[in-house]
C-alpha cells in the first residue's frame, strides 16, 4: 500500500507541471509567410484600388488652384483699373485747377467761355466713362478667353492613360 501511495505522489508531482509544459512547448505563428508572386498581386490590386481616387483628388486639386489664379489675377486687374480710376479723378482737378488758374484758356489760347468750360467738362467725362467701359470690356474678353482656354484644356486632363 505504501509503495502504491509512493507512485501515485511521484506521478502526480511530475504529471502536475504537464499543462504548463503544453502551453510553452506549443509553437504559435507570429508572421505568417506568403510567396512573392502573391504579394505583387495584392500590391497591384491595392494600386488599382487607389490610384483612381489620388488621380481624383489631384484632379480637384488641381482645379482648385486654376480658380484661385484665376480669381487671383481678376483681383489684380481690377485693382489696377481701380487704381486707374482713382488715379484719373485726380489728374482732372489738378487739370481743372491749371485751366483756372491760367484764367480758363483754350487749346487756341483764347479764353473759354463758361459754356465752353461745362462742356469741355462733359466730354472729358464721357471720354473717361467710355475709357472705363472699353477697359472693363477688354478685361471680361481675356476672362472669357481664360474659361475658354480652360475648358479646352480639361479634357485633356482627364485623359487615361493605357
Amino acid at each position: 500500500m505504501q509503495l502504491l501511495d509512493s507512485s501515485i505522489n511521484i506521478l502526480e508531482e511530475s504529471t502536475n507541471d504537464f499543462p504548463r509544459l503544453c502551453k510553452v512547448l506549443q509553437t504559435t505563428r507570429h508572421f505568417e509567410l506568403i510567396s512573392e508572386p502573391d504579394l505583387h498581386t495584392a500590391q497591384s490590386a491595392l494600386l488599382s484600388e487607389i490610384r483612381p481616387e489620388v488621380e481624383a483628388l489631384f484632379t480637384r486639386v488641381q482645379n482648385y488652384l486654376d480658380k484661385l489664379e484665376r480669381r487671383e489675377q481678376s483681383l489684380i486687374a481690377k485693382c489696377d483699373l481701380n487704381d486707374g480710376r482713382l488715379d484719373t479723378p485726380d489728374n482732372s482737378a489738378e487739370s481743372a485747377f491749371a485751366t483756372k488758374s491760367r484764367g480758363s484758356e483754350g487749346a487756341n489760347g483764347k479764353p473759354m467761355s463758361t459754356v465752353q468750360e461745362m462742356k469741355y467738362k462733359q466730354l472729358k467725362a464721357k471720354k473717361q466713362r467710355l475709357s472705363y467701359a472699353v477697359e472693363t470690356l477688354e478685361m471680361q474678353a481675356k476672362q472669357r478667353e481664360r474659361q475658354l482656354r480652360m475648358s479646352m484644356a480639361a479634357p485633356q486632363q482627364f485623359g487615361y492613360e493605357d
